[in-house]
């Protein structure tokens, strides 16, 4: 359908990206094609040390798996997205093809390793996620290709994470978001990767804030150096939600939340989260 309606039309999915930009004009197709009734697309499958999410996966799906939650930061993720309506529209597949700066996904899949399946009158090909989403609502994908799946690689033993967010209410986007993927030994850590949400037309990946923390204890030096480093690698635009400067010591806050919490469930203490509200 998408070869036969050319370059104005656009896939529909749980559409919680799409049908804002529509309502604001700054998307207008001429043709939808709505995915929701093909079959076989919404699926969480824990095979061959992966985490497999077909694309119609709806984020309360995601929640509620028990597949999912053994990775802690999936759950964050899903549990903390806008409200319970949303949840039950809103898809994973949906949320990385539009690459939406301000989405929860791609900040939290950014920290794990992960690949997303692109089919297309082609055939099938898998994508790095640091290669599919280019910049802000732009990804790899050609025209008439779609994502079918999302492939998450199972964190090894001794690894733990966290995503947190701060925004005004729940059904609005973050102010900024963090997610924090530790593996630890002890009270040293031995991997770490921090990516940064709603601070740059991407997700953006604190390389600098991470290798504060590899081969450290995390103690409070180790930890100020992560903060400093977060707070320079975000490059965030002032908007309604607060300054640039608002912003950069809000990813400073968030990254040492995170860190606790990620330190803790990789040391197999149980913690929960929630996103913080002004």
């Amino acid at each position: 359908m998408l070869g036969q309606l050319g370059d104005e039309a656009k896939l529909l999915a749980g559409g919680q990206s799409l049908i804002p930009l529509m309502k604001l004009r700054f998307a207008n197709p001429l043709h939808l094609v709505d995915l929701n009734f093909v079959g076989g697309t919404s699926y969480v499958r824990e095979e061959a040390g992966t985490l497999r999410f077909g694309a119609l996966t709806r984020h309360a799906e995601i929640e509620n798996s028990s597949a999912a939650a053994k990775v802690p930061i999936l759950h964050d993720c899903a549990t903390g997205i806008a409200d319970v309506q949303v949840r039950n529209r809103g898809t994973i597949g949906g949320s990385l093809a539009e690459a939406d700066p301000s989405g929860d996904w791609a900040t939290v899949l950014q920290t794990l390793e992960t690949e997303v399946r692109c089919l297309g009158p082609k055939g099938e090909r898998t994508v790095a996620l640091a290669d599919f989403i280019q910049d802000a609502y732009t990804t790899d994908l050609a025209h008439e290709e779609l994502v079918s799946e999302v492939i998450v690689k199972m964190p090894g033993k001794g690894s733990g994470g966290a995503y947190l967010a701060f925004k005004r209410s729940a059904p609005v986007y973050p102010t900024a978001s963090v997610a924090v993927q530790l593996t630890m030994e002890g009270d040293t850590c031995k991997n770490a990767a921090i990516s940064l949400g709603c601070v740059g037309l991407t997700a953006v990946n604190a390389t600098e804030a991470a290798a504060a923390l590899r081969g450290q204890t995390l103690n409070d030096r180790a930890i100020s150096l992560a903060m400093d480093a977060a707070h320079a690698a975000a490059d965030p635009q002032p908007d309604m939600r607060g300054s640039a400067e608002y912003k950069r010591s809000l990813v400073g806050a968030l990254v040492k939340r995170a860190i606790d919490v990620a330190a803790r469930r990789a040391n197999g203490e149980q913690v929960e989260v929630s996103h913080i509200y002004a």
